[in-house]
């Protein structure tokens, strides 16, 4: 989503116009985001407000999968949580209980309030035998004053001060792929993962065996491209230079 689709509050040029070809021609897509603070919906309102229009079932964010995944795991099971509204309503919605009295799991995924005495009750219960889970590695993300703190680096506080390393849902875990080609009904090789970083989006398609474009709109520049020991598919400038088959 953010790099690919939008860039802050505002939508990158060509990108309506890339979805609307894909609707027409009835291609089936979904808008991922590692980012696990907002619902879809939440998501769907602000793409609206910047002038388009997709269903909220067309955005899986890396708080689904991981909600997905512990129900494959353990079923109906209980959570301590560390995140936002994105995140909880994920875990409700598939039967998991919240708790801070003997969570299973400890689950961290991004918020902007992140809290130290949460932080160390977190460390505790994990230290106590609570599974530790992470939506995403993600070590910064930005805002409107600059790059803010994420998930995978309140992580790295945790595993420092237990020893004990989370397991990431979101990209580039192969994972959170097949999760949603399942939700697409899509298999790998009929299906291409368009994105804006080398070391998530395109090592996620690539480990999933989908073919790749990496659009220069977001993180990765052409010329840091090229250090990484694996390429895209191709490299395009944006959404709006990639052309759709008939």
């Amino acid at each position: 989503m953010d790099g690919v689709i939008v860039r802050g509050s505002t939508l990158i040029p060509g990108a309506a116009e890339f979805l609307q070809r894909l609707q027409a021609q009835q291609i089936p897509f979904l808008i991922l985001t590692n980012n696990s603070q907002y619902t879809p919906r939440d998501l769907q309102v602000r793409l609206h407000y910047m002038g388009l229009d997709v269903p909220a079932d067309a955005i899986f964010t890396s708080a689904l999968a991981t909600a997905q995944f512990l129900h494959s795991q353990r079923p109906g099971g209980r959570a301590y949580v560390i995140g936002e509204s994105g995140l909880t309503t994920a875990l409700h919605d598939i039967g998991y209980v919240l708790t801070d009295q003997e969570p299973e799991y400890v689950v961290l995924g991004e918020t902007t309030t992140y809290s130290f005495s949460r932080i160390t009750r977190a460390i505790r219960f994990i230290a106590a035998g609570a599974r530790f889970i992470a939506t995403n590695p993600d070590v910064m993300g930005p805002d409107e004053e600059g790059i803010v703190p994420a998930t995978g680096a309140v992580a790295a506080l945790i595993s420092a001060a237990i020893g004990v390393k989370p397991y990431y849902v979101g990209k580039p875990n192969p994972l959170m792929m097949r999760t949603a080609l399942r939700r697409l009904n899509a298999h790998s090789e009929d299906s291409v993962m368009i994105g804006d970083r080398m070391d998530t989006d395109m090592v996620a398609g690539i480990e999933s065996g989908l073919r790749t474009i990496l659009v220069l709109t977001g993180v990765t520049t052409r010329e840091q491209a090229e250090r990484f020991p694996y390429r895209p598919t191709w490299i395009r400038e944006s959404v709006g230079h990639i052309e759709i088959e008939e």
